[in-house]
């Protein structure tokens, strides 16, 4: 067990930037891919990004491929998730999780932890 904390989030126009942060404690980390996920009001959670243990893997939603980065660093035990080129249908509340296994998926129910999520809102 650990814990998973994210921030990052906030209020960004259209077309802008924002670096989302999970810093992780305990067991939660080490060994395992970690991954980003989103749910926006009304709608399911989808996957968004993940990264290997290693971080020499990462995968990406069609969504968003191009426009986020995901990253990690192991010494810190904090995951990235970069997001460029922002649009209104970004808007969500963005979640970080550990994976069951080392490798990067995007399949929500391989992911044992999940942090608090932070609000992401892109306005028009």
């Amino acid at each position: 067990q650990g814990q998973l904390v994210e921030s990052g989030g906030g209020l960004v126009q259209a077309g802008g930037s924002l670096r989302l942060s999970c810093v992780a404690s305990g067991r939660t980390f080490r060994g395992y891919g970690t991954g980003w996920f989103r749910q926006a009001p009304g709608k399911e959670r989808e996957f968004v990004a993940a990264i290997s243990w290693s971080g020499g893997s990462t995968t990406y939603a069609d969504s968003v491929k191009g426009r986020f980065t995901i990253s990690r660093d192991n010494v810190k035990t904090t995951v990235y998730l970069q997001m460029n080129s922002l649009k209104p249908e970004d808007t969500a509340v963005y979640y970080c999780a550990s994976s069951d296994t080392a490798i990067a998926t995007m399949y929500g129910n391989l992911y044992h932890d999940w942090g608090q999520g932070t609000q992401v809102t892109v306005s028009s």
